[in-house]
């Protein structure tokens, strides 16, 4: 497994669209080893393909608790096939959005189908972080950042200050 470079906004990569996976195959399987090896030395509790300049529809996401053991889900082609009506704010940051944060208003539950590392078809429904992240991974794979649901003002300060921690 190998610890990989992740972009950081505004890089052009991260928004752009992910294509789909055909199927999880050997080459797939590593890649998602590698991003939850990526994931983890980065602190992250989630990370898409296109973060690591990969566009593809890929995500791997582990909300354990720190007292728990890692938990990883690896996520090819991950779909939402239901979303609650309720809704839940939390408050986000992205490892291509380095030390930002924000609250975004998304669905409380959602159920996702997706292959997972053996080319299985499966469903998760998530509720709680779980769900956030799984949401807010998603929306990497459509080019899609948290910053985006931001006002047009709090998106540019924030990318500004990104882009001047980058310079420093």
């Amino acid at each position: 497994m190998a610890v990989l470079d992740i972009l950081v906004a505004p890089h052009p990569v991260l928004k752009q669209k992910a294509k789909p996976v055909e199927k999880v195959d050997a080459r797939i399987a590593k890649l998602m080893d590698d991003m939850v090896e990526t994931m983890y030395a980065a602190k992250g509790i989630g990370l898409a393909a296109p973060q690591i300049g990969i566009l593809e529809r890929v995500i791997v996401v582990d909300v354990h608790d720190k007292d728990e053991k890692p938990n990883p889900i690896r996520l090819a082609n991950p779909e939402i096939v239901w979303k609650s009506d309720e809704t839940s704010v939390c408050e986000e940051g992205c490892l291509s959005v380095p030390d930002q944060y924000a609250e975004v208003t998304r669905p409380a539950s959602v159920r996702v189908r997706y292959l997972d590392e053996t080319n299985e078809t499966r469903e998760i429904e998530a509720d709680g972080m779980l769900a956030t992240c799984i949401q807010h991974e998603i929306d990497h794979l459509n080019g899609v950042l948290f910053v985006d649901y931001l006002s047009m003002l709090k998106r540019n300060m924030i990318l500004r200050k990104v882009q001047k921690m980058q310079r420093a």
